[in-house]
Formats: C-alpha cells, structure tokens, sequence
C-alpha cells in the first residue's frame, strides 16, 4: 500500500448555504497531489469535529452521516487497491477517474506513430527531408507487421509496450526483416522517439527503454585511395553518360558534398570566402549545419566544363546530377573499368574527401569538421581512425625525431674513439 495515500474530509466555511450549514469535502492526498470533490452532504459547524474529520456525538444524524464517510473512505482505498492489482498508477488521475467512474482514455500506438508521421510530411523541407519521412514511414510499417507477429494485433495501447516489447521488436527486425544490427537499431530508435512523445505528454510513466541498449557496429566507410583518385580522375570514358557521373563523382571528392547537397548546388551556394577565393557555402539537407568549403582547383574544372549543360541549366543547378539510383549503378560499372576493387558508391566521394584529399594531406581535423558540416567534431575523427598512412606518416616523423635525438652522443663517442687512436 501506498505510505503517501491520506483521505480527510472537512466542513468548508467558505461554501456554507443560506441555513448556515458547510458543506462537507472529501480530501484525498497523493504523493502530494490533492484531489477535493463535494461528498454533497451538509453539517451544523457545532457539529462537526476539526480533529476528527467526522460528525459529533450519537444522535441518528452524526451516526447516518459518520457511516455515510466512513463507506466512502473505505471505497476510495478500494480503488486504491484495484489500480494495484491492475498494475496501473496509484495517481491522482487515476483515483479520480474511479471516483467519478470516468473511462481513462486509451492511447493507442499506431495513431500517435501516424500524427508524428504526418507532421514531419508538413516540415519537410523546414525541418526535415523527404529522406527522413521515408524512415519513419518505413518504421511504422515494419511497426505494425512486428504486431501481428508477435501479438497477433493491429495495434497496442502504449501502456502495455515493455521492455519486453522492445526487445522482441528488435529480435524480429534482426531474423524475420534480416536487417542488419545498425539497421535495426536506427528502426528501434525511431520508434523511440513515438515513446519520448508519450512520456512527454504524460501517457505513460514507465520509459520501456531503460534497460535496452542498442549498440551501432562501427562499420568500415569505403573511401579511394590517391592512385585511385588519380585513376578516375585522368580517365575519360566515350559514354557521355557515365563520364558525367565520374566527373560528378570527383566533384564530390574534392568538395566532400553529399549527393543530396551536389544535387540542389547552384549559383547562390557560391561565394568568395575569406581568402578572397571561390567557396561552397552551403546548409546541409541532412543536418541544415553550415559548410563551408573552398573550390580547389580540380572541382572548379568541373563546375567550367559542365557550366552550360542543358540538364543543368533546366534545373537551375550547376551540375547535371542524374538520380541517386543511377548514380550508383553507374559507379558500379565505373569501378569494374577502373578496376577498382571497392563496392562504390556515391556517398563514398564524401569519405574519400575526408581522408584521402584532406586528412591525409594534413589538413587540420577542425578544418576538415567544418568543410563537411559535422556538428560534433567525434564524427570527423572516425575518419582519422582509418587512415593508415597518416599513423605511417606521423611514426616516420617520431623516428626522425628519435634519431635526431640520438645522433649527438653517438657522434661524442665516434670522436673519443678517433682521439685515441690519434694519440690524443
């Protein structure tokens, strides 16, 4: 039983009729939240007792009325005892809702899932991208067959979802979806944040993800190697088609734009920057984060040679990008005739600026941070994690370092040996 559960009644003073008689209240206490209601009884205030809470004296009236309290106080602990055993909340909406024997309204899981899904369609291009719907569209659809499944229902009200709940949603993306375990935990994670809404508005009390940890693998980014930029990069293809996606494909790994953000790349997104060159200002259609990148000079040959191409200029954009789909499979092609051993995608001209052009050419962490539009610099620094040939690079200069430092007494103790020798 609840410790921090009282019930009192009192005569109000304030409310008495024109006889003269108080009304008396009925004060139920929880945790400290208070619920008054009318008991719609009446009492002479010389017959009522402050101290205890009830009607003096034994005369009939006291009695009837004493009784009357006391079966309503023993009713209240009862309701008490019901949300116990139905496992719900001892609160004070909960008790009130029994008192006045007020149905607590259901709140049902794939409603709330749809209005947060219909509101993100509303902010797209405000707060969110088209990308970003198709997500949680996904999610919820992969939401609903999880139900079904397991439960055989086509919805759950959400104070019946658990971690047990939480845990099996995640099982079934991972065996009968054969989704991945990054997959599966940005799914979960989605359907997350439906529960942070149910808790913000006070639906439910208990935060089924306390004890879930999802854990993202860090997963190897593909990202090409200097020969192999040099490689695309000097190589022209007959196919006007896939030349323009190679030469699209190099754009980005000079720029480290994202295919999204090459794709909506026009006149306004260039300026002169702090020194007094061509930049890339541009917000990120993922993050809307600022990037600011200058033009070296292999991208600002592309952004020449593709300066009046009808695609382009049709759409107002400065590089006539194909859609992603096609992009891809184009790459794919483009790799075999490199042979280039490397599953190729678009998004890989991003890691390859990253590392290779930048990173690997000592550009500053920070600097690199910025040009890609990172908000946190911990996401630049997975780049620095893979490059091998900077860890090479900075133990070569620790053993020149070493060396340096070592050659001093060395070259004192060749100079005694040679003085002895000497006679000196």
């Amino acid at each position: 039983m609840n410790n921090n559960f009282s019930i009192l009644f009192q005569a109000k003073k304030s409310r008495a009729n024109t006889d003269g008689h108080f009304p008396i209240y009925a004060r139920v206490t929880i945790n400290g939240q208070r619920i008054e209601f009318s008991t719609h009884r009446y009492i002479h205030p010389e017959k009522w007792s402050v101290d205890g809470n009830r009607a003096k004296g034994t005369t009939p009236d006291s009695r009837t009325l004493n009784t009357y309290l006391d079966a309503l106080k023993a009713k209240i602990y009862d309701y008490q005892q019901q949300l116990i055993r139905e496992n719900k909340p001892v609160n004070a909406e909960n008790i009130r809702n029994k008192i006045f024997g007020i149905e607590q309204r259901r709140h049902m899981l794939i409603p709330i899932f749809q209005k947060h899904n219909q509101e993100v369609k509303a902010l797209i291009g405000v707060d969110y991208s088209p990308a970003t719907l198709e997500r949680y569209q996904t999610s919820l659809k992969h939401t609903i067959e999880y139900m079904q499944w397991k439960y055989k229902v086509s919805d759950i009200d959400i104070r019946e979802i658990d971690h047990e709940f939480v845990t099996g949603y995640e099982f079934y993306l991972k065996t009968v979806c054969r989704c991945s375990q990054n997959t599966s935990v940005k799914y979960i994670r989605n359907f997350g944040k439906i529960i942070r809404i149910c808790l913000c508005n006070g639906w439910i009390e208990r935060n089924p993800f306390i004890n879930y940890k999802g854990r993202i693998k860090e997963v190897e980014r593909v990202y090409l190697n200097q020969e192999e930029v040099y490689n695309l990069l000097n190589r022209h293809f007959a196919i006007p088609r896939i030349d323009q996606v190679k030469d699209i494909f190099v754009f980005c790994c000079y720029t480290g734009l994202a295919y999204s953000d090459v794709r909506k790349l026009s006149k306004s997104h260039i300026g002169l920057g702090i020194d007094g060159g061509r930049w890339i200002f541009i917000h990120r259609t993922k993050t809307d984060t600022r990037a600011s990148i200058p033009i070296l000079p292999v991208a600002a040959s592309i952004l020449e040679k593709y300066r009046d191409h009808p695609q382009a200029q049709n759409r107002g954009t400065l590089l006539p990008v194909l859609s992603n789909q096609k992009m891809n499979a184009y790459l794919k092609e483009i790799a075999d005739l490199c042979g280039i051993q490397k599953e190729l995608t678009f998004h890989a001209a991003r890691h390859t600026f990253a590392t290779t052009i930048t990173l690997a050419n000592n550009v500053p962490i920070e600097s690199v941070s910025k040009m890609l539009g990172h908000k946190d610099l911990k996401i630049t620094q997975h780049y620095a994690k893979i490059l091998d040939k900077k860890v090479g690079e900075d133990m070569r200069q620790l053993r020149e370092r070493l060396t340096a430092a070592t050659q001093p007494a060395e070259q004192a103790q060749q100079d005694r040996k040679t003085a002895k020798v000497v006679g000196f």
